[in-house]
Protein backbone atom coordinates (compact mmCIF):
# COMPACT_ATOMS: atom_id res chain seq x y z
CA UNK A 1 0.00 0.00 0.00
CA UNK A 2 1.48 3.22 -0.89
CA UNK A 3 1.52 6.16 1.45
CA UNK A 4 -1.29 8.30 -0.78
CA UNK A 5 -3.45 5.32 -0.37
CA UNK A 6 -2.38 4.67 4.01
CA UNK A 7 -3.56 8.30 3.91
CA UNK A 8 -6.64 8.07 2.55
CA UNK A 9 -7.36 4.99 4.64
CA UNK A 10 -6.75 6.10 7.82
CA UNK A 11 -8.54 9.35 6.65
CA UNK A 12 -11.79 7.68 5.91
CA UNK A 13 -11.65 5.58 8.65
CA UNK A 14 -11.70 8.62 10.75
CA UNK A 15 -14.57 10.53 9.06
CA UNK A 16 -16.97 7.15 9.57
CA UNK A 17 -15.98 7.38 13.82
CA UNK A 18 -16.50 10.39 13.04
CA UNK A 19 -19.89 10.55 11.19
CA UNK A 20 -20.77 8.31 13.95
CA UNK A 21 -20.13 10.89 16.79
CA UNK A 22 -22.38 12.79 14.97
CA UNK A 23 -25.24 10.96 15.29
CA UNK A 24 -24.84 9.81 18.32
CA UNK A 25 -24.58 14.33 19.21
CA UNK A 26 -27.88 14.84 17.29
CA UNK A 27 -29.60 11.50 19.17
CA UNK A 28 -28.05 12.88 22.57
CA UNK A 29 -29.41 16.98 21.78
CA UNK A 30 -33.26 15.50 21.52
CA UNK A 31 -33.49 15.07 25.24
CA UNK A 32 -32.55 16.85 28.40
CA UNK A 33 -31.06 14.57 30.23
CA UNK A 34 -28.43 13.50 27.44
CA UNK A 35 -27.89 17.03 26.25
CA UNK A 36 -24.37 17.54 27.49
CA UNK A 37 -23.33 14.13 26.35
CA UNK A 38 -24.32 14.99 23.43
CA UNK A 39 -22.53 18.32 23.13
CA UNK A 40 -19.50 16.42 23.91
CA UNK A 41 -19.73 13.94 21.42
CA UNK A 42 -19.93 16.66 18.38
CA UNK A 43 -16.65 17.94 19.73
CA UNK A 44 -15.39 14.64 19.39
CA UNK A 45 -16.62 14.15 16.39
CA UNK A 46 -15.55 17.34 14.87
CA UNK A 47 -12.06 17.44 16.77
CA UNK A 48 -11.44 13.92 14.58
CA UNK A 49 -12.74 15.44 11.86
CA UNK A 50 -9.83 18.50 11.80
CA UNK A 51 -6.83 16.09 13.21
CA UNK A 52 -7.79 14.23 9.30
CA UNK A 53 -7.90 16.23 7.38
CA UNK A 54 -5.06 18.15 8.69
CA UNK A 55 -3.07 14.80 8.50
CA UNK A 56 -4.39 13.70 5.10
CA UNK A 57 -3.49 17.53 3.83
CA UNK A 58 0.04 16.98 5.11
CA UNK A 59 0.32 13.84 3.95
CA UNK A 60 -0.89 14.30 0.44
CA UNK A 61 1.15 17.93 0.13
CA UNK A 62 4.37 16.43 1.10
CA UNK A 63 7.48 16.87 -1.14
CA UNK A 64 5.35 19.21 -3.15
CA UNK A 65 6.78 22.56 -4.48
CA UNK A 66 3.43 24.11 -2.63
CA UNK A 67 3.18 22.64 0.22
CA UNK A 68 4.75 25.18 2.56
CA UNK A 69 2.24 27.71 1.13
CA UNK A 70 -0.73 25.31 1.26
CA UNK A 71 -0.12 23.81 4.81
CA UNK A 72 0.42 27.83 6.05
CA UNK A 73 -2.75 28.93 4.17
CA UNK A 74 -4.56 25.74 6.55
CA UNK A 75 -3.01 26.91 9.64
CA UNK A 76 -3.60 30.73 9.39
CA UNK A 77 -7.21 29.75 8.34
CA UNK A 78 -8.44 27.34 11.79
CA UNK A 79 -6.23 29.43 13.96
CA UNK A 80 -8.83 32.66 12.44
CA UNK A 81 -11.62 30.41 12.82
CA UNK A 82 -10.61 29.16 16.29
CA UNK A 83 -9.79 32.29 17.60
CA UNK A 84 -13.38 33.92 16.46
CA UNK A 85 -15.58 31.12 17.35
CA UNK A 86 -14.19 30.69 21.11
CA UNK A 87 -14.62 34.89 21.17
CA UNK A 88 -17.70 34.99 20.00
CA UNK A 89 -18.57 31.63 22.32
CA UNK A 90 -16.96 33.01 25.23
CA UNK A 91 -19.20 36.37 25.06
CA UNK A 92 -22.54 35.80 23.81
CA UNK A 93 -25.56 35.45 25.82
CA UNK A 94 -28.19 32.89 25.44
CA UNK A 95 -30.24 35.63 24.43
CA UNK A 96 -28.10 36.38 21.46
CA UNK A 97 -27.84 32.58 20.27
CA UNK A 98 -30.47 32.83 18.34
CA UNK A 99 -28.56 35.76 16.06
CA UNK A 100 -25.16 33.75 16.52
CA UNK A 101 -26.95 30.42 14.85
CA UNK A 102 -28.33 32.54 11.76
CA UNK A 103 -24.96 34.43 11.31
CA UNK A 104 -22.94 30.52 11.63
CA UNK A 105 -25.52 29.42 8.56
CA UNK A 106 -24.00 32.41 6.25
CA UNK A 107 -20.40 31.43 7.00
CA UNK A 108 -21.67 27.93 5.93
CA UNK A 109 -23.16 28.85 2.75
CA UNK A 110 -20.51 31.73 1.89
CA UNK A 111 -17.96 28.75 1.69
CA UNK A 112 -20.09 26.57 -0.50
CA UNK A 113 -20.18 29.35 -3.04
CA UNK A 114 -16.38 29.59 -2.74
CA UNK A 115 -16.06 26.00 -2.60
CA UNK A 116 -18.67 25.94 -6.16
CA UNK A 117 -16.37 28.78 -7.84
CA UNK A 118 -13.38 26.56 -6.84
CA UNK A 119 -14.80 23.54 -8.40
CA UNK A 120 -15.30 25.25 -11.30
CA UNK A 121 -11.92 27.18 -12.04
CA UNK A 122 -10.09 24.35 -10.98
CA UNK A 123 -12.01 21.37 -13.02
CA UNK A 124 -10.66 18.12 -12.05
CA UNK A 125 -10.67 17.40 -16.14
CA UNK A 126 -13.89 14.96 -16.28
CA UNK A 127 -15.74 14.15 -19.83
CA UNK A 128 -18.96 13.08 -20.41
CA UNK A 129 -21.63 11.96 -18.21
CA UNK A 130 -19.28 13.02 -15.01
CA UNK A 131 -18.53 16.54 -16.45
CA UNK A 132 -21.69 16.97 -16.78
CA UNK A 133 -22.44 16.16 -13.35
CA UNK A 134 -19.59 18.14 -12.07
CA UNK A 135 -20.85 21.48 -13.62
CA UNK A 136 -24.54 20.27 -12.35
CA UNK A 137 -23.05 19.81 -8.79
CA UNK A 138 -21.05 23.12 -8.90
CA UNK A 139 -24.01 25.12 -10.15
CA UNK A 140 -26.20 24.17 -7.74
CA UNK A 141 -23.63 23.69 -4.86
CA UNK A 142 -23.26 27.87 -5.36
CA UNK A 143 -27.05 28.62 -5.96
CA UNK A 144 -28.29 26.58 -2.41
CA UNK A 145 -24.97 28.31 -1.04
CA UNK A 146 -25.71 31.86 -2.01
CA UNK A 147 -29.57 31.43 -0.56
CA UNK A 148 -27.87 30.26 2.62
CA UNK A 149 -25.69 33.53 2.80
CA UNK A 150 -27.60 35.97 2.55
CA UNK A 151 -30.82 34.88 3.83
CA UNK A 152 -28.58 34.12 7.01
CA UNK A 153 -27.62 37.51 7.19
CA UNK A 154 -31.30 39.05 6.72
CA UNK A 155 -31.93 36.47 9.57
CA UNK A 156 -29.28 37.68 11.88
CA UNK A 157 -30.20 41.53 11.48
CA UNK A 158 -34.05 40.71 11.63
CA UNK A 159 -33.04 38.49 15.19
CA UNK A 160 -30.86 41.51 16.61
CA UNK A 161 -32.96 44.13 15.75
CA UNK A 162 -30.79 46.18 13.17
CA UNK A 163 -33.78 46.15 10.72
CA UNK A 164 -37.48 45.64 11.04
CA UNK A 165 -39.13 42.64 11.91
CA UNK A 166 -41.87 43.37 9.99
CA UNK A 167 -42.06 41.15 6.54
CA UNK A 168 -41.21 42.90 3.41
CA UNK A 169 -44.04 42.75 0.73
CA UNK A 170 -43.08 43.61 -2.47
CA UNK A 171 -45.75 43.62 -5.63
CA UNK A 172 -45.48 40.18 -7.37
CA UNK A 173 -43.36 38.95 -4.39
CA UNK A 174 -44.51 35.26 -5.25
CA UNK A 175 -43.76 35.60 -8.44
CA UNK A 176 -40.59 36.81 -8.42
CA UNK A 177 -39.62 34.04 -5.86
CA UNK A 178 -40.94 31.20 -8.39
CA UNK A 179 -39.65 33.27 -11.18
CA UNK A 180 -36.00 33.27 -9.60
CA UNK A 181 -36.26 29.04 -9.46
CA UNK A 182 -37.04 28.92 -13.12
CA UNK A 183 -34.79 31.00 -13.84
CA UNK A 184 -31.96 29.02 -11.82
CA UNK A 185 -33.21 25.82 -13.43
CA UNK A 186 -33.37 27.39 -16.99
CA UNK A 187 -29.18 28.54 -16.16
CA UNK A 188 -28.55 25.27 -14.79
CA UNK A 189 -29.37 23.30 -17.89
CA UNK A 190 -27.56 26.00 -19.92
CA UNK A 191 -24.27 25.97 -17.83
CA UNK A 192 -24.46 21.91 -17.84
CA UNK A 193 -24.43 22.29 -21.75
CA UNK A 194 -21.77 25.71 -22.28
CA UNK A 195 -19.85 26.17 -19.40
CA UNK A 196 -19.67 30.03 -19.77
CA UNK A 197 -17.96 32.20 -17.02
CA UNK A 198 -21.27 34.81 -16.57
CA UNK A 199 -23.50 32.06 -16.21
CA UNK A 200 -21.57 31.75 -12.55
CA UNK A 201 -21.63 35.37 -11.81
CA UNK A 202 -25.78 34.85 -12.66
CA UNK A 203 -26.32 32.31 -10.30
CA UNK A 204 -24.37 33.47 -7.68
CA UNK A 205 -26.07 37.43 -8.10
CA UNK A 206 -29.17 35.49 -8.44
CA UNK A 207 -28.86 33.47 -5.22
CA UNK A 208 -27.85 36.29 -2.69
CA UNK A 209 -30.85 37.79 -4.33
CA UNK A 210 -33.39 35.44 -3.63
CA UNK A 211 -31.58 34.09 -0.26
CA UNK A 212 -32.46 38.03 0.89
CA UNK A 213 -35.71 38.34 -0.53
CA UNK A 214 -37.38 35.00 0.61
CA UNK A 215 -36.38 35.54 4.27
CA UNK A 216 -36.95 39.71 4.40
CA UNK A 217 -40.26 38.53 3.44
CA UNK A 218 -40.93 36.58 6.75
CA UNK A 219 -42.56 38.46 9.50
CA UNK A 220 -40.88 38.18 12.99
CA UNK A 221 -43.14 35.66 14.39
CA UNK A 222 -42.11 33.05 12.50
CA UNK A 223 -38.66 33.86 12.63
CA UNK A 224 -38.32 30.50 14.88
CA UNK A 225 -38.95 28.51 12.16
CA UNK A 226 -36.47 30.82 9.53
CA UNK A 227 -33.30 29.71 11.62
CA UNK A 228 -34.46 26.07 11.80
CA UNK A 229 -34.74 26.53 7.91
CA UNK A 230 -31.44 28.06 7.29
CA UNK A 231 -30.08 25.40 9.63
CA UNK A 232 -31.56 22.87 7.16
CA UNK A 233 -30.13 24.94 3.83
CA UNK A 234 -26.59 25.60 5.84
CA UNK A 235 -26.39 21.45 5.61
CA UNK A 236 -27.94 21.02 1.99
CA UNK A 237 -24.73 23.92 0.92
CA UNK A 238 -22.19 21.49 3.07
CA UNK A 239 -23.38 18.00 1.37
CA UNK A 240 -23.10 19.86 -2.16
CA UNK A 241 -19.37 20.91 -0.92
CA UNK A 242 -18.88 17.79 0.15
CA UNK A 243 -19.70 16.45 -3.32
CA UNK A 244 -17.30 18.77 -5.18
CA UNK A 245 -14.36 17.91 -2.49
CA UNK A 246 -15.26 14.79 -2.73
CA UNK A 247 -15.27 14.14 0.97
CA UNK A 248 -17.67 11.89 2.20
CA UNK A 249 -17.70 13.06 5.85
CA UNK A 250 -18.80 16.35 4.66
CA UNK A 251 -21.54 15.02 2.55
CA UNK A 252 -22.93 12.73 5.42
CA UNK A 253 -22.86 15.68 8.28
CA UNK A 254 -24.67 17.96 5.14
CA UNK A 255 -27.36 15.55 5.26
CA UNK A 256 -27.70 14.73 8.88
CA UNK A 257 -28.00 18.67 9.45
CA UNK A 258 -30.59 19.43 6.09
CA UNK A 259 -32.90 16.32 7.11
CA UNK A 260 -32.92 17.24 10.76
CA UNK A 261 -33.24 20.96 9.99
CA UNK A 262 -35.86 20.69 7.44
CA UNK A 263 -37.70 17.59 10.01
CA UNK A 264 -37.41 20.72 13.06
CA UNK A 265 -38.77 23.15 10.43
CA UNK A 266 -41.64 20.60 9.53
CA UNK A 267 -42.54 20.48 13.51
CA UNK A 268 -42.21 24.02 14.42
CA UNK A 269 -44.78 24.82 11.53
CA UNK A 270 -47.59 22.15 12.53
CA UNK A 271 -46.84 23.33 16.11
CA UNK A 272 -47.57 27.10 14.80
CA UNK A 273 -50.55 26.20 12.63
CA UNK A 274 -48.34 27.55 9.33
CA UNK A 275 -47.66 26.11 6.58
CA UNK A 276 -44.26 24.36 5.14
CA UNK A 277 -44.09 25.21 1.67
CA UNK A 278 -45.71 28.98 2.36
CA UNK A 279 -42.67 29.74 5.20
CA UNK A 280 -39.48 28.06 3.20
CA UNK A 281 -41.15 30.12 0.30
CA UNK A 282 -41.09 33.23 2.08
CA UNK A 283 -44.10 33.66 3.45
CA UNK A 284 -45.65 32.54 0.27
CA UNK A 285 -49.47 34.36 0.65
CA UNK A 286 -48.89 36.18 3.72
CA UNK A 287 -50.48 39.78 3.43
CA UNK A 288 -48.73 42.73 4.91
CA UNK A 289 -49.58 43.40 8.42
CA UNK A 290 -52.30 45.89 8.72
CA UNK A 291 -51.95 48.99 11.16
CA UNK A 292 -53.45 48.47 14.94
CA UNK A 293 -55.62 51.16 15.25
CA UNK A 294 -58.01 49.46 17.64
CA UNK A 295 -58.89 51.20 21.07
CA UNK A 296 -58.34 48.55 23.46
CA UNK A 297 -59.37 50.41 26.29
CA UNK A 298 -57.41 51.39 29.69
CA UNK A 299 -54.16 48.72 31.12
CA UNK A 300 -54.33 48.01 34.90
CA UNK A 301 -50.81 47.95 37.08
CA UNK A 302 -50.08 45.93 40.15
CA UNK A 303 -47.02 46.26 42.51
CA UNK A 304 -44.66 43.43 43.68
CA UNK A 305 -46.39 43.31 47.25
CA UNK A 306 -49.78 42.91 45.65
CA UNK A 307 -48.57 40.21 43.20
CA UNK A 308 -46.63 38.41 46.42
CA UNK A 309 -49.78 38.58 48.29
CA UNK A 310 -51.88 37.03 45.30
CA UNK A 311 -49.05 33.89 45.14
CA UNK A 312 -49.10 33.69 48.06
CA UNK A 313 -53.21 33.10 48.19
CA UNK A 314 -53.14 31.44 45.71
CA UNK A 315 -53.22 27.53 44.96
CA UNK A 316 -52.20 26.88 41.23
CA UNK A 317 -49.39 29.00 39.25
CA UNK A 318 -48.49 28.75 35.93
CA UNK A 319 -45.23 30.85 34.31
CA UNK A 320 -45.39 31.44 31.16
CA UNK A 321 -41.32 32.63 30.38
CA UNK A 322 -40.16 34.21 27.19
CA UNK A 323 -37.55 36.70 25.90
CA UNK A 324 -38.20 39.21 28.20
CA UNK A 325 -36.89 36.87 30.72
CA UNK A 326 -33.87 35.57 28.80
CA UNK A 327 -33.04 39.35 28.38
CA UNK A 328 -33.26 40.30 31.97
CA UNK A 329 -31.74 37.07 33.10
CA UNK A 330 -34.21 36.21 35.67
CA UNK A 331 -34.42 32.78 35.21
CA UNK A 332 -32.66 32.46 38.51
CA UNK A 333 -34.93 34.27 40.88
CA UNK A 334 -38.00 32.90 38.92
CA UNK A 335 -36.48 29.17 39.84
CA UNK A 336 -36.42 30.63 43.28
CA UNK A 337 -39.92 32.05 43.30
CA UNK A 338 -40.85 28.66 42.06
CA UNK A 339 -39.13 26.81 45.11
CA UNK A 340 -40.55 28.93 47.47
CA UNK A 341 -43.75 28.59 46.52
CA UNK A 342 -43.82 25.46 46.57
CA UNK A 343 -42.73 25.12 49.78
CA UNK A 344 -45.42 26.83 50.65
CA UNK A 345 -48.11 24.04 49.18
CA UNK A 346 -48.44 25.57 45.51
CA UNK A 347 -48.55 23.91 42.84
CA UNK A 348 -45.88 25.65 40.34
CA UNK A 349 -45.65 24.70 36.60
CA UNK A 350 -44.18 26.17 33.60
CA UNK A 351 -46.07 26.29 30.19
CA UNK A 352 -43.94 26.72 27.73
CA UNK A 353 -44.86 27.71 24.07
CA UNK A 354 -42.64 25.93 21.11
CA UNK A 355 -41.30 29.18 19.84
CA UNK A 356 -40.88 31.18 22.99
CA UNK A 357 -37.52 33.06 22.83
CA UNK A 358 -37.19 32.92 19.09
CA UNK A 359 -35.28 29.58 19.23
CA UNK A 360 -36.71 25.87 19.71
CA UNK A 361 -35.93 25.17 23.22
CA UNK A 362 -34.40 28.61 23.88
CA UNK A 363 -36.62 28.32 27.05
CA UNK A 364 -36.43 25.00 28.25
CA UNK A 365 -32.24 25.54 28.60
CA UNK A 366 -32.69 28.53 30.11
CA UNK A 367 -34.85 27.21 33.17
CA UNK A 368 -32.79 23.98 33.17
CA UNK A 369 -29.65 26.41 33.29
CA UNK A 370 -31.69 27.70 36.78
CA UNK A 371 -32.59 23.83 38.07
CA UNK A 372 -36.01 24.28 37.71
CA UNK A 373 -37.00 20.43 37.75
CA UNK A 374 -38.17 18.84 34.39
CA UNK A 375 -41.45 17.79 35.48
CA UNK A 376 -42.87 21.03 36.05
CA UNK A 377 -41.90 22.61 32.71
CA UNK A 378 -44.79 21.47 30.34
CA UNK A 379 -45.12 22.02 26.40
CA UNK A 380 -48.25 24.32 25.85
CA UNK A 381 -50.49 20.81 24.73
CA UNK A 382 -49.95 19.90 27.97
CA UNK A 383 -50.73 23.20 30.03
CA UNK A 384 -53.62 24.82 27.58
CA UNK A 385 -56.43 22.88 28.71
CA UNK A 386 -55.44 23.94 32.72
CA UNK A 387 -54.80 27.39 32.40
CA UNK A 388 -58.50 27.98 32.72
CA UNK A 389 -58.75 26.28 36.19
CA UNK A 390 -55.52 28.16 37.17
CA UNK A 391 -55.61 30.39 39.94
CA UNK A 392 -52.30 33.34 38.12
CA UNK A 393 -50.36 32.70 35.56
CA UNK A 394 -46.93 35.13 35.48
CA UNK A 395 -46.23 36.20 31.87
CA UNK A 396 -42.53 37.09 32.45
CA UNK A 397 -41.58 38.68 29.22
CA UNK A 398 -43.46 37.15 26.80
CA UNK A 399 -45.55 38.55 24.57
CA UNK A 400 -46.88 36.87 20.79
CA UNK A 401 -46.92 33.96 22.54
CA UNK A 402 -49.94 34.65 24.73
CA UNK A 403 -51.79 36.82 22.50
CA UNK A 404 -55.05 36.30 22.18
CA UNK A 405 -55.45 38.18 18.63
CA UNK A 406 -54.03 34.90 17.52
CA UNK A 407 -56.95 32.79 18.45
CA UNK A 408 -59.53 35.14 18.13
CA UNK A 409 -59.04 38.13 15.27
CA UNK A 410 -58.38 36.33 11.70
CA UNK A 411 -56.78 39.95 10.66
CA UNK A 412 -54.07 39.36 12.12
CA UNK A 413 -50.82 38.89 11.09
CA UNK A 414 -50.51 36.10 13.81
CA UNK A 415 -53.90 34.63 13.32
CA UNK A 416 -54.17 31.13 13.84
CA UNK A 417 -50.66 30.93 15.13
CA UNK A 418 -51.17 28.23 18.83
CA UNK A 419 -50.92 30.55 21.40
CA UNK A 420 -50.27 29.68 25.00
CA UNK A 421 -54.47 31.00 26.56
CA UNK A 422 -53.57 32.39 29.56
CA UNK A 423 -56.37 34.81 29.56
CA UNK A 424 -58.30 32.38 30.70
CA UNK A 425 -56.76 32.14 34.14
CA UNK A 426 -58.32 33.55 37.25
CA UNK A 427 -55.94 36.26 37.48
CA UNK A 428 -52.63 37.02 34.61
CA UNK A 429 -50.00 39.23 35.85
CA UNK A 430 -47.87 40.33 32.89
CA UNK A 431 -43.95 41.14 33.48
CA UNK A 432 -43.12 44.31 31.12
CA UNK A 433 -40.79 47.16 30.71
CA UNK A 434 -43.66 49.11 28.56
CA UNK A 435 -46.65 48.65 27.21
CA UNK A 436 -44.54 48.53 23.48
CA UNK A 437 -46.01 45.34 20.90
CA UNK A 438 -43.96 42.10 20.54
CA UNK A 439 -41.76 40.72 18.53
CA UNK A 440 -44.53 40.06 14.73
CA UNK A 441 -45.28 44.57 15.98
CA UNK A 442 -48.44 42.98 17.33
CA UNK A 443 -50.49 44.88 19.73
CA UNK A 444 -51.29 42.44 22.42
CA UNK A 445 -55.37 42.76 23.86
CA UNK A 446 -54.26 40.91 27.10
CA UNK A 447 -53.07 43.79 28.02
CA UNK A 448 -56.17 45.24 28.77
CA UNK A 449 -58.35 42.43 30.06
CA UNK A 450 -60.20 42.66 33.27
CA UNK A 451 -58.54 39.84 34.97
CA UNK A 452 -54.69 40.91 33.20
CA UNK A 453 -52.34 43.46 35.64
CA UNK A 454 -48.93 45.08 34.44
CA UNK A 455 -45.80 45.10 36.55
CA UNK A 456 -43.41 46.86 34.83
CA UNK A 457 -39.71 47.13 34.70
CA UNK A 458 -36.95 45.03 34.94
CA UNK A 459 -37.87 41.11 34.75
CA UNK A 460 -35.39 40.09 37.49
CA UNK A 461 -35.36 43.18 39.04
CA UNK A 462 -39.42 42.83 39.93
CA UNK A 463 -39.01 38.89 40.80
CA UNK A 464 -36.75 39.75 43.39
CA UNK A 465 -38.75 42.17 44.91
CA UNK A 466 -41.87 39.98 44.91
CA UNK A 467 -39.54 37.15 46.47
CA UNK A 468 -38.52 39.91 49.08
CA UNK A 469 -42.16 40.51 50.12
CA UNK A 470 -42.68 36.83 49.87
CA UNK A 471 -40.40 36.56 52.96
CA UNK A 472 -42.53 39.24 54.73
CA UNK A 473 -45.69 37.46 54.24
CA UNK A 474 -47.26 34.61 56.15
CA UNK A 475 -47.81 31.09 54.10
CA UNK A 476 -51.59 30.28 54.21
CA UNK A 477 -51.22 26.61 53.20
Amino acid sequence: MTAVELSASVAGAAYIVAALLFIMSLSGLSRHESSKAGVTYGIFGMAIALAATIWATVQDAWGQPQAALGLTLLVVAMVIGATIGLWRARKVEMTGMPELIALLHSFVGLAAVLVGWNGHLHSPGLEGALADIHHAEVFIGIFIGGVTFTGSIVAFLKLSARISSQPLVLPGKNILNLGAIVVFLGLTVWFVIDQQLWLLVAVTVLSFLLGWHLVASIGGGDMPVVVSMLNSYSGWAAAAAGFLLNNDLLIVTGALVGSSGAFLSYIMCKAMNRSFLSVIAGGFGIEAPKGDDVDHGEHREIDAESAADMLANATSVVITPGYGMAVAQAQYPVAELTQKLRDRGVDVRFGIHPVAGRLPGHMNVLLAEAKVPYDIVLEMDEINDELAETDVVLVIGANDTVNPAAAEDPGSPIAGMPVLRVWEAKNVIVFKRSMASGYAGVQNPLFFRENAQMLFGDAKERVDDILTALHATAPTH
